[in-house]
């Protein structure tokens, strides 16, 4: 399932192809019924929020309409300049325009909202790291209140809580085992027995890894001076500290990894530096 650095590398860049454009809109496999009524109109914008996306088609009908996209697990896009290639294949939606197109496939969901459904979402949602601006410094990139509170009240597991998009928005598979290691936290340890300073920490670290991934379209967290090769850019297999790396040694400690479903999810961590 694609991590919020993807779905806001794709509101970038679809706004860079398409905001302040009439574009024409279909749906080749028929599933997005109202592409018909999109077909001619401006897209305003795109936004991004954890892992949803929004595109903004203005107001239709007296009402704000936002097509609304989750890739779930095996969504993805396809862009292109023109001409635009025939249809193939489980092909959602496309938005093109003379000079160029995207096409979507297998979403979890693309359907028309009205503004009245996206600010639900937003509601239900918790703070996106990577809505946070950048121009922020980094010793005031404070985690919002409402996430240390929810946290602070439940004694489920903190690799459950990171994973909870009510609590923290974007945040995927790899970001909770990563973060939890560099935290040097338990995956296991209650929620409310994880200390606030420990949770500004881990807040302030997913703001800074998350960007260079919209970027690099991988997300790297281990420093170069614990990785094998501590010169250049870290290879794919010394990318992550834990994440699918069962049965290796810990690049810091040397134990070896473990992993076991938390979730729904294969959870990675190294039970000697994130002991109970």
């Amino acid at each position: 399932m694609p991590e919020g650095n993807e779905t806001h590398r794709w509101a970038t860049l679809h706004a860079s192809m398409f905001a302040g454009r009439r574009v024409h809109v279909d749906s080749p496999q028929g599933r997005f019924a109202d592409a018909g009524l999109l077909d001619g109109r401006k897209l305003c914008g795109v936004v991004a929020v954890g892992k949803h996306l929004g595109y903004d088609f203005g107001i239709i009908e007296k009402q704000r309409r936002i097509v609304h996209v989750h890739m779930g697990l095996y969504g993805d896009f396809t862009e292109g300049s023109q001409p635009m290639p025939e249809p193939r294949g489980a092909l959602r939606m496309r938005i093109w325009d003379r000079r160029q197109w995207l096409e979507l496939r297998g979403p979890t969901d693309c359907s028309l909202w009205t503004d009245e459904d996206w600010q639900a979402l937003l509601a239900r949602l918790g703070p996106d790291p990577l809505n946070v601006p950048r121009k922020v410094p980094a010793k005031d990139r404070q985690a919002p209140a409402k996430l240390i509170e929810r946290i602070g009240k439940r004694r489920t597991a903190i690799g459950l809580l990171l994973m909870d998009q009510s609590i923290v928005s974007g945040l995927g598979n790899i970001l909770r085992a990563e973060l939890l290691f560099r935290a040097r936290v338990s995956p296991f340890r209650p929620g409310n027995e994880v200390p606030e300073q420990t949770l500004q920490a881990i807040w302030k670290d997913a703001v800074e890894l998350m960007p260079p991934a919209m970027v690099d379209r991988r997300i790297v967290t281990t420093m170069p001076r614990d990785r094998p090769h501590r010169r250049g850019t870290a290879l794919d297999e010394e990318a992550h500290y834990v994440y699918r790396r069962k049965g290796r040694p810990c690049f810091v400690c040397g134990t070896e990894i473990r992993t076991e479903v938390m979730g729904g999810r294969n959870l990675f961590w190294c039970p000697q530096c994130q002991a109970d």
